[in-house]
């Protein structure tokens, strides 16, 4: 009776690890409307995801496998949210711990805009929030750059950076210690030309590699929207294509672009490695069929000769799930 019981263990621990083996995914990720994604993985252990608030006040998503998400609220209320853009609306957060804190940088902008937009930050003790307005950073004229939205956050050899812009460059600036201002007498640096917007810098190996988007982000099915990246030695540029060509001049290898499914394949999160040290990102697209908002794409990123590339370099409709 043992050997028996023994066997049906054995045989369940191996239908179980089969099927875990043959699990996959279908994209859109979440069939709801979620630009600009950024994600954390928390102290808990799982899996936080923040994005442009279609859904009002920044809509928080939780999920322990990146496949299987459940709302948990929003980063603000309606009393709460930021209100230095009167009427403005809560585009591209980006989400990072810092110092024991959760910090949430976001920009706030009226359509056209492009003067008086600005990016922001707040803080909360829990990735679910409730988060606390911070207030603003910095406005588009005061840093004499249009169209300062888009922020992006990375530390680098002991220093804290912002990276921001939207189709008028591409700029970076060194924070204060605790992330929540701009370091004093601190100069903006240009890294990449006027065809980019949504940065996203991650570093493997010896390179640092600078994601963006171009194109047409928001024309429904006649979207243009494409991720594109470039490499560089140093945080701060210059970034190049595989050819030596320069990202200040607008050369860039592609990534992820439209195929007859999804179109408007742009503005990726961090890149999130599983237990089996395969690279996630997310990213957010237009279904062809059903045009109406930007939903959420999930893709594996491999790398070959020192690039990362996405299969087929558009995004899959059917994949293994990551390994967590």
């Amino acid at each position: 009776m043992r050997k028996v019981s023994a066997l049906f263990l054995m045989l369940l621990a191996t239908v179980g690890a089969t099927a875990q083996k043959s699990a996959t995914y279908q994209n859109p990720v979440i069939d709801t409307s979620l630009p600009d994604p950024t994600i954390i993985r928390a102290d808990d252990n799982l899996f936080y995801l923040y994005a442009t608030e279609n859904i009002p006040n920044v809509p928080i998503y939780r999920s322990p496998d990146l496949v299987h998400w459940e709302m948990t609220g929003t980063a603000f209320t309606d009393s709460t949210r930021p209100t230095f853009v009167p009427n403005g609306r809560i585009w591209a957060p980006d989400i990072n711990k810092i110092k024991g804190k959760y910090v949430l940088y976001y920009s706030m902008s009226t359509w056209g805009g492009e003067w008086t937009c600005g990016i922001g930050v707040a803080t909360a003790s829990h990735p679910e929030g409730p988060f606390t307005d911070q207030g603003m950073l910095f406005r588009s004229n005061e840093m004499d750059v249009q169209n300062c939205i888009d922020p992006f956050y990375i530390e680098d050899n002991g220093k804290k950076y912002l990276f921001f812009g939207s189709f008028h460059g591409i700029y970076g600036v060194e924070l204060e210690n605790n992330g929540l201002a701009v370091k004093k007498d601190a100069r903006r640096i240009r890294i990449a030309g006027t065809a980019y917007e949504g940065t996203y810098i991650h570093k493997k190996g010896e390179y640092y590699y600078l994601f963006a988007s171009i194109g047409r982000c928001c024309e429904g099915a006649k979207s243009t929207y494409t991720t594109v990246v470039g490499r560089s030695r140093n945080l701060l540029g210059p970034y190049f294509n595989k050819k030596g060509d320069s990202m200040l001049d607008n050369q860039h290898e592609i990534l992820i672009q439209g195929n007859e499914k999804f179109v408007g394949t742009g503005h990726n999160s961090e890149i999130v490695t599983d237990k089996n040290g395969n690279d996630w990102m997310f990213y957010h697209a237009v279904k062809v069929a059903e045009p109406e908002g930007r939903v959420l794409m999930m893709d594996r990123v491999d790398w070959e000769n020192g690039w990362p590339v996405v299969k087929s370099n558009s995004p899959s409709l059917e994949s293994p799930v990551p390994a967590f």
